[in-house]
């Protein structure tokens, strides 16, 4: 029989999970905080509140599961990470467009952690973060939708036949290339433009508000990456004459003064980047056109690279905290 949970140790990915989703749960609680002090739209702040209170909640359970237990709480941010007398650096759309994004990648991550956990009350507090995150993405489209703000993905026909593919070209476009993209393909397209987006708009704002200068040029590189990958995939829209989603840049005011630490601008921003690169290798895998996989790869290798160069800065600024390691046994016979 299996043991109750409250003697069954977490496993390595149960403990991970959880240190994870309180460095980044704490963060999210500092950007919040923010967003609240400034915002006007009565809807997007009620959607803002319900994502912090969701925050909380995450942090207080995990806080309280490792005091339980006998884990080391991480330090994660703090209110000495953020400013709240700082000057507005986004507009209410950004602060809408960024909670419909920050509850799809809450939606993505906790549905691949749940097939992982075995015991039983980290699996609840999986679920129902998953729960509450299809809840907040839910209400922020719709909000998104009645605002007019919303970018769907485009439309394809309907398929009025059956049909098969019958030539080896339907993926190797070398042997007569296909013209059309698949529905698939366009939606992690549009995807993946609207996430670019996003990383244009918050690395804009982070340059701005940076004042180191390493850190400053990082973001404005940042930038630069999200502008390029974004028109690589808009010309495989439009040379199928499919539309475009609007970037929202003028989302960002002309503010100078930094709401948050560098610290927590670089982890923010490392967070987008793993995103991304977990959002290519999907619609690698999803991809049927030869180009399209190409085009992905070699972003993704460029994305990996300017990953590399943040960690640097953030290691060598102690901003980095360590997850939790298995045993290193070669150290341990070193004593």
């Amino acid at each position: 029989m299996e043991s109750n949970h409250n003697t069954t140790k977490m496993t390595a990915a149960e403990l991970s999970f959880l240190w994870a989703t309180y460095i980044n749960d704490s963060m999210s609680i500092c950007v919040l905080h923010y967003f609240l002090q400034n915002i006007e739209d009565p809807e997007i702040k009620v959607l803002v509140e319900h994502a912090l209170e969701l925050s909380q909640q995450h942090v207080a359970k995990i806080k309280e599961m490792f005091i339980n237990e006998n884990i080391s709480v991480p330090q994660g941010f703090t209110e000495q990470d953020v400013n709240l007398k700082a000057e507005r650096l986004f507009s209410d759309i950004f602060y809408l467009k960024y909670i419909k994004n920050m509850a799809g990648g809450g939606l993505g991550g906790y549905s691949r952690m749940l097939p992982n956990i075995y015991r039983e009350d980290v699996k609840t507090f999986y679920s129902k973060a998953l729960t509450s995150s299809l809840e907040l993405e839910r209400k922020a489209t719709v909000l998104a939708l009645e605002k007019g703000v919303a970018t769907r993905p485009s439309y394809i026909p309907y398929p009025q036949k059956v049909e098969f593919v019958h030539k080896q070209s339907f993926f190797l476009e070398g042997l007569g290339r296909r013209g059309s993209l698949s529905g698939t393909e366009i939606s992690h397209l549009h995807f993946n433009i609207e996430t670019n987006q996003l990383g244009a708009s918050i690395s804009t704002g982070f340059s701005q508000a940076a004042k180191t200068k390493k850190v400053k040029n990082y973001f404005l590189r940042g930038k630069e990456i999200a502008i390029k990958h974004q028109k690589v995939f808009k010309d495989y829209l439009e040379k199928n004459s499919l539309p475009v989603p609007p970037g929202f840049e003028q989302e960002v005011t002309s503010s100078i003064e930094s709401p948050f630490s560098e610290k927590l601008m670089m982890f923010h921003f490392s967070l987008m980047i793993y995103a991304g690169i977990g959002n290519y290798g999907i619609a690698i895998s999803e991809s049927q056109r030869s180009d399209l996989v190409v085009d992905y790869s070699r972003l993704n290798a460029e994305v990996l690279k300017y990953s590399e160069d943040g960690i640097n800065i953030m290691i060598a600024n102690e901003w980095l905290e360590q997850p939790p390691l298995s045993v290193d046994r070669k150290d341990l016979t070193k004593s």
